[in-house]
């Protein structure tokens, strides 16, 4: 509190001398819009935001937290009707306001002030606070509904609030205003899947299509897009897409890590969706001269309310003793379950790297409620006791919930 208080009286000092130089001075300064001058302020602290986060210096979620605030210091700052500063009444007038100033807000802060208010945990506006600047937004759209950035603003802050039906309509009127902003479409694509349950079939593909026709560079609807061709198993196509991204963030960032990643694991899935060992002839061969691990995996009943038909499911083989990556992988969708399944080398993924190669192996079998061959929170998962590289007959029973 010491160190705040010298502190506040140094700028406070600093404040009464920039103040009381133009009253002292004579003449007349030019006026200034406080509106133009307050945007012009928001569009350089939200500048600052978008460079934290591409730089990935800011979280997604800080990020949009920061966003909505300082969107919500902006509604109510431009609200202010323009003003010209009043012309000085001469050099005593400007020093009793210099003396009076500080005086005054000493007294109310002695009178009324909150410490608590100085611990920035604090300083982050409450849900009431939010929805009372959502509230007025609206409220101003409704008066004038053809400002195409305040329907834009309106939508991405019912998003933030997961107030997605709102936010479809919101974002449904400032495209029927604005329909060739590319990042529009592909807010009002997200918007709605998520009002439809997470899905991006449909309508939302059509609007995410017509964004990247725009923009083909438009970040958020290649990321879309890349994850409507994931949903339907087209893992190519959805290296492809996300590979995109990567020139457009800047290099090193945890975007880029993050980008690398996904792109990785679509390909990786496409490797594994491209092997027909049943067709193949090199691979009827392989799985000839070894048989590999076989057997049935089964989901547990009490589990079976938790899937759907489409869900994937992933079953592969590690070796008991090596390094962790998969020796062989199968996959299929839960409506096959129960599932026979069969592992050998023609399914590896690395060269050396297959069931032959080492004497015991573990096979586990998930079911990816996210999608992603990486295991996450609320995927089902079992797998098998050690068993030899040729067993056959192994009961796989998926009966656990990843945490």
């Amino acid at each position: 509190m010491i160190a705040f208080a010298l502190a506040a009286a140094a700028l406070a000092a600093l404040a009464i001398v920039l103040v009381l130089r133009p009253l002292l001075m004579r003449g007349a300064g030019r006026s200034v819009s406080r509106r133009e001058a307050n945007i012009a302020i928001y569009r350089d602290e939200l500048r600052e935001l978008d460079a934290d986060l591409a730089a990935g210096t800011l979280a997604r979620a800080d990020y949009d937290r920061a966003r909505l605030e300082l969107e919500g210091r902006m509604l109510e700052d431009v609200d202010v009707a323009d003003t010209a500063p009043t012309a000085g009444r001469g050099r005593h007038a400007a020093l009793a306001l210099g003396i009076a100033l500080p005086l005054a807000a000493l007294l109310v802060y002695l009178a009324t002030g909150t410490p608590a208010a100085l611990d920035p945990r604090n300083s982050a506006p409450d849900m009431a606070q939010v929805e009372s600047m959502v509230a007025r937004l609206a409220a101003k759209l409704r008066e004038n509904p053809d400002d195409v950035e305040g329907w834009k603003l309106l939508g991405r802050s019912y998003s933030a609030m997961g107030r997605f039906p709102e936010a479809v309509n919101a974002f449904a009127k400032a495209a029927e205003r604005a329909p060739r902003d590319a990042q529009l479409l592909a807010d009002f694509a997200d918007a709605l899947a998520m009002a439809r349950g997470q899905r991006l079939d449909g309508e939302p593909e059509n609007l995410i299509a017509r964004a990247l026709e725009i923009d083909p560079n438009n970040l958020k609807a290649l990321a879309l897009a890349g994850t409507v061709a994931y949903q339907r198993q087209d893992y190519a196509r959805a290296g492809e897409l996300w590979g995109r991204m990567l020139p457009l963030v800047p290099e090193g960032s945890e975007d880029a890590r993050a980008i690398a990643e996904n792109v990785a694991e679509a390909k990786k899935l496409a490797a594994i969706g491209g092997a027909k060992p049943n067709k193949d002839q090199k691979g009827a061969q392989v799985a000839k001269a070894h048989p590999g691990v076989r057997g049935t995996v089964a989901l547990a009943p009490q589990l079976r309310q938790q899937v759907k038909p489409d869900d994937l499911v992933f079953v592969f083989a590690r070796a008991v003793d090596g390094p962790p990556m998969p020796l062989a992988v199968l996959r299929a969708r839960a409506a096959d379950l129960p599932l026979t399944f069969s592992l050998n080398d023609a399914m590896a993924m690395a060269s050396g790297m297959t069931v032959s190669a080492f004497p015991r192996v573990i096979v586990t079998a998930r079911v990816a409620k996210s999608g992603s061959a990486k295991p996450a929170p609320g995927d089902l998962q079992g797998e098998s006791k050690p068993v030899a590289n040729d067993a056959s007959g192994v009961d796989v029973r998926i009966d656990s919930v990843v945490r």
